[in-house]
């Protein structure tokens, strides 16, 4: 349930990226990609609380951890290649 709460949390910082786009003065293209390291940095935590916290080891958290990562970040790339003004 927890991963798909922070599935769930990516999707919505995706669209807060997407929201500063469209009142900011640059494309929903760059803040998709922009998304991406943020993203990763956030999933990245999420290892480390599992590991620090919840007791996990990092072999049983990098699974989860490619989950949580790559959901999200699939979407931000498509919206890119999708808006990519090329």
């Amino acid at each position: 349930m927890h991963t798909l709460m922070v599935i769930g949390g990516g999707f919505v910082l995706l669209a807060a990226f997407a929201v500063a786009a469209r009142l900011g003065n640059f494309s929903l293209s760059s803040a998709a990609l922009g998304f991406v390291p943020v993203w990763f940095l956030a999933s990245v935590y999420n290892l480390y609380v599992g590991v620090s916290t919840a007791g996990y080891t990092v072999a049983e958290e990098m699974p989860i951890l490619v989950v949580v990562f790559a959901v999200p970040a699939v979407a931000a790339v498509f919206l890119w290649w999708k808006f990519n003004a090329a």
